[in-house]
């Protein structure tokens, strides 16, 4: 009996076993297992700068991208309620801003992606950029389309002072139509702001195109103090007028892409008192007026001269002197200006422009940075390079 039981217990769990082995699917097949339904990832999204991120630097171009999911829109707006200039990727899958950002200003994110399990995952949050203690902005002195001659140096001139000067010269540059070698330098503030001049080693390749480029925005000067804006200009390097002015000679010449055009008698400052030397050097031409009140109190002067080109800023000026023209070619009389002639000097004014070199020789007291504005072209190019931030 008992064998009885143990064989009839054996049938039942050998059916048992087909019956689980069995199971049939929803559709009545049986023998096929049951797959489970494949989950699709939700779209994941990542923002830089991050959400609430605080003092962003105003360069920085905003981003979103999605992970496992697509972007359907995307906004991002600024305080004033307008829409961040920005560009998608080519895939749908990332949008960056195009436009720089403002100071002190809250961006706000909004839009949607798609995740591939289909669900919709909004864009949003919100960051804030940094507020400067102070903006500083930085002037060119050549502005777009201007003719200049080949001693000018670019400059920029700021109306604070610059701690970090290697950062700011970082963000300069100057392109030139032909090849030409030039370094920033920095020279002693002036007016209470700091000023870098860009110099070519050599004066410029006459009729040379010249852009030059400040990315100052957002850039850091040290002290809390941040660049205002950029600026940019292209002009271009007029013909080459070089004056040869030899106080020894008593004569001023013109050259004209290296032929002279001029040579006239002039008179220059008194050689015996080293106050009235015309100082030694290359001056750059800076202005020129048709009539200038020209007074010192020093000398006791105040008097109009016509056709005046200012050569530096210490009161030196090629301009007409009828009372010297029976010495100018045979001596020096003057309290440091060149005198000419009325009509050699207006013959000179018409010629000269901004830029234009003129290389005085022939006296004992050298220009200098004493003498003001551009002196640039007094230091030797290893001197001149010694002034970079970046080092030479």
């Amino acid at each position: 009996m008992r064998r009885i039981l143990l064989a009839l217990a054996t049938v039942v769990v050998a059916l048992l076993g087909v019956v689980t082995i069995a199971t049939a699917d929803p559709s009545g097949r049986v023998g096929e297992p049951v797959v489970p339904p494949v989950l699709e990832p939700p779209a994941t999204l990542a923002y830089s700068p991050g959400p609430d991120a605080k003092d962003v630097d105003p360069r920085t171009s905003a981003t979103i991208t999605v992970t496992d999911g697509t972007l359907d829109s995307v906004t991002l707006t600024g305080p004033d309620g307008a829409a961040v200039a920005g560009e998608p990727d080519g895939n749908g899958t990332g949008w960056s801003s195009t436009e720089e950002l403002e100071y002190g200003a809250t961006y706000t994110w909004s839009g949607s992606a798609t995740g591939r399990d289909g669900a919709v995952v909004p864009v949003k949050g919100s960051f804030t950029t940094l507020t400067p203690q102070k903006v500083v902005r930085g002037t060119l002195n050549i502005g777009d389309g201007r003719t200049v001659g080949v001693a000018a140096p670019i400059r920029i001139q700021f109306n604070d002072h610059v701690d970090d000067r290697a950062a700011v010269e970082r963000a300069l540059s100057v392109e030139t139509s032909v090849p030409v070698e030039g370094s920033w330098g920095w020279l002693p503030d002036e007016g209470g702001g700091s000023r870098v001049d860009w110099r070519p080693r050599e004066y410029w390749p006459a009729y040379t195109t010249v852009t030059v480029t400040a990315d100052l925005f957002g850039v850091p000067y040290g002290g809390g103090k941040y660049g205002a804006a950029d600026v940019t200009s292209t002009f271009e390097i007029g013909r080459s007028q070089i004056v040869k002015a030899d106080a020894s000679s008593h004569r001023v010449q013109v050259i004209r892409d290296g032929k002279q055009v001029f040579d006239f008698p002039a008179s220059y400052g008194l050689d015996s008192d080293p106050r009235r030397n015309t100082r030694t050097g290359v001056h750059v031409v800076t202005e020129k007026f048709p009539e200038r009140r020209m007074i010192s109190q020093q000398f006791d002067y105040d008097v109009n001269m016509k056709w005046a080109v200012r050569i530096s800023n210490n009161g030196e000026f090629l301009h007409a002197q009828p009372a010297t023209v029976g010495v100018q070619g045979s001596s020096n009389v003057s309290h440091g200006c060149i005198n000419l002639s009325p009509a050699n000097a207006k013959s000179y004014y018409d010629s000269a422009i901004y830029g234009d070199p003129v290389e005085v020789s022939g006296t004992n007291v050298a220009l200098s940075a004493r003498d003001g504005d551009i002196w640039d072209w007094t230091l030797s190019w290893e001197e001149w390079k010694g002034l970079s931030a970046l080092g030479s």
